[in-house]
């Protein structure tokens, strides 16, 4: 039986958490990103309010470094108002980064993983 190799590539340059929102969940995603910026120092990306990217509905980016992990996934967990959010790493795999490398808060979504394979 042939093993299968272990990627050892632990180069994380960052993480972006994605927070999916639609019009009934705009005013708790604004309450989420409102306390992301007061609690942490993290770079707040747009408002998207339609799909963009690989994404499959409105969302903002919140990009942070590997050190505030812990702190801020965690804020994320118990602070999230029932929204959905994807966390990944930024490797610059771009598709497995967002697909194997993941982890999903709430209901995962279907990306449009055909769009970062162009890319």
């Amino acid at each position: 039986m042939k093993s299968k190799t272990m990627n050892t590539n632990t180069d994380i340059t960052g993480f972006h958490a994605h927070i999916y929102f639609d019009t009934a969940s705009l005013e708790a995603a604004t309450r989420v990103r409102e306390g992301l910026g007061a609690k942490f120092d993290v770079r707040l990306g747009r408002w998207h309010e339609q799909p963009v990217g690989p994404h499959p509905k409105s969302m903002y980016q919140v990009a942070f470094l590997p050190h505030q992990f812990s702190e801020v996934v965690t804020w994320l967990m118990l602070n999230r108002e029932g929204l959905d959010i994807l966390v990944h790493p930024e490797t610059g795999d771009d598709v497995k980064d967002h697909t194997d490398h993941s982890l999903w808060l709430g209901e995962k979504l279907p990306l449009n993983i055909e769009f970062l394979q162009r890319l």
